[in-house]
């Protein structure tokens, strides 16, 4: 039960990715006891196949006004980076033209400034998690964008500008042809220019993220999986089979399976799967730090000795099947760009469902006494996972709404 001053003694975290069980760590930090379930196990969803960025500089809302029109040319191509297929799933159509509402500046500025603070804090949560128990690294290496000729770069250079103007601090240096092809072996003679992204991070995701649950249980909680939840409320959560899970409080953190779990719970704004693909290849020289293809949208980060390769952004079912072509659109894109990648060799093919909101914000904070919600990040929501973790168990133990999350109440 809640102890006398109604703070809250006991938490049921729903979802073991890195938003949930970030809330999970803050929580115990703040004396909470927790217990968390997830319906397959730790980091089952988007949190293991990312690109592993954790890019401040680059986690800008997905809804501006060029995704529209890039989204509009390439409806119909199933190997474009952006694919929705024709689907008779009304909810899916409701969703893209909410999302195409919010395709215009004003929109996307205000979700902008609204994501910043999360973008000034995101590296240092991870660092209180690195230096308190959590048995993982933290890679500090720029990230670097490639481009075949200067003009290519235009597009990302404006965008840096756009952030700056709403207040992201940025450093960041154009690079040539060869210089960037001298610090990055992997990049082919057709790579004629690049921008270098100071300031950034990568990590193994999954790795980091089955860290996070070793120290979570060394710190006291239960990790249930699998454990399918069929409902939440506000004093716990309850398995098809019956068997209930009390608490003082319930934090749904369940990625692009938000939805089912808190359709009672008066959210009006969707989160849909938009869904990315991954696989690892071996390189025939060691890859120096992360490359970011934007004109085909294909980031490339260590791994493990390997490269691994993250791209696309499809709009299906969480639950879906891997679709073997978009690997292969992949591979036919990012190929004439990359030398010395051997991808017959790939390995570990991986398709994650990432929770995407309509308006470019995500959903964080209370939504009835001992309910929240955590989720909505889009293909941010692994750079953004413990600072979210860290405001909301601020909110949850305080019974403040901490002024950063105002803009992402779930009942906006």
């Amino acid at each position: 039960m809640a102890g006398t001053t109604g703070e809250p003694r006991s938490a049921v975290v729903v979802g073991a990715g890195v938003v949930g069980l970030s809330t999970a760590w803050f929580l115990q930090e703040r004396g909470v006891e927790v217990t968390v379930v997830d319906r397959e196990g730790v980091a089952a969803g988007a949190s293991w196949g990312n690109a592993g960025y954790l890019s401040p500089g680059l986690a800008v809302p997905l809804n501006e006004p060029g995704v529209l029109r890039y989204g509009l040319r390439s409806l119909l191509d199933p190997g474009a980076p952006l694919h929705v297929p024709m689907t008779p799933d009304p909810g899916l159509w409701r969703f893209l033209l909410r999302f195409a509402a919010h395709c215009g500046w004003g929109s996307w500025t205000r979700a902008m400034r609204a994501n910043l603070p999360l973008n000034e804090e995101c590296l240092e949560a991870f660092d209180v998690l690195t230096a308190n128990g959590v048995a993982a690294r933290t890679e500090r290496a720029p990230i670097t964008a490639v481009f075949e000729n200067g003009r290519e770069a235009v597009g990302l250079l404006r965008e840096f500008e756009r952030l700056t103007s709403a207040g992201q601090e940025l450093g960041y240096a154009a690079l040539t042809g060869p210089e960037v092809r001298a610090q990055l072996p992997q990049l082919s003679e057709r790579i004629g220019a690049g921008i270098r992204l100071d300031g950034q991070s990568y990590v193994d995701p999954g790795g980091f993220v089955a860290a996070l649950a070793d120290a979570v249980r060394e710190r006291g909680a239960r990790i249930l999986a699998p454990f399918e939840v069929v409902e939440a409320g506000r004093i716990g959560v309850r398995t098809r089979a019956g068997e209930f899970l009390g608490a003082d409080a319930v934090v749904l953190a369940t990625g692009a399976w938000f939805g089912g779990l808190a359709k009672d719970w008066g959210i009006r704004v969707p989160v849909r799967a938009g869904r990315g693909y991954s696989f690892t290849v071996p390189t025939e020289e060691p890859v120096p730090g992360p490359i970011y293809l934007p004109g085909v949208r294909v980031a490339c980060t260590p791994y493990q000795g390997a490269l691994r390769v993250a791209g696309t952004m499809e709009f299906r079912g969480p639950d879906d099947p891997l679709y073997q072509a978009r690997i292969e659109a992949i591979i036919a894109s990012a190929r004439p760009l990359l030398t010395g990648v051997d991808w017959e060799r790939r390995h570990d093919e991986w398709v994650g469902p990432r929770p995407v909101s309509p308006d470019g914000r995500p959903l964080i904070g209370a939504v009835a006494p001992g309910c929240y919600v955590a989720g909505g990040h889009g293909m941010w929501g692994f750079t953004h996972g413990p600072v979210t973790g860290r405001l909301l168990a601020e909110q949850i133990t305080t019974g403040k709404q901490p002024e950063v999350l105002r803009a992402f109440d779930p009942l906006r």
